[in-house]
């Protein structure tokens, strides 16, 4: 659990400190660029496309191993709305929260029984 902890920790430093790159150069014009990649039908679109629907994914598991209450619901949402940011830090806390029970992690406590 530790490596995996580490991993993730690891990803979302990553993963922050390109997205602040990014925004400096750039600014916040995501999802213009996102949906007009996929529009254009070029290989950055079928990557976003291919991206979204991990996203759709993500969010989907995570609304369901929350039992699709309000909680899980809004938990949803961000999954879809910042990607692998929210599924790190979300699965950081499970880990701890779930004394690192990968079976109560991703089936949520009333599952795993």
């Amino acid at each position: 659990m530790t490596l995996f902890r580490l991993f993730l920790g690891a990803l979302l430093a990553v993963i922050a400190i390109y997205t602040v790159a990014v925004v400096a150069q750039h600014g916040l014009n995501l999802f213009a660029v996102f949906f007009g990649d996929i529009g254009a039908l070029g290989w950055p679109g079928q990557f976003n496309l291919d991206f979204l629907g991990m996203l759709m994914l993500s969010a989907l598991w995570t609304a369901w191993r929350n039992e699709f209450t309000a909680k899980g619901l809004l938990l949803g949402v961000l999954a879809l709305l910042f990607g692998a940011p929210f599924l790190t830090i979300y699965l950081l806390v499970l880990s701890v929260q779930t004394r690192g029970n990968l079976k109560a992690m991703l089936l949520g406590e009333a599952r795993a029984g």
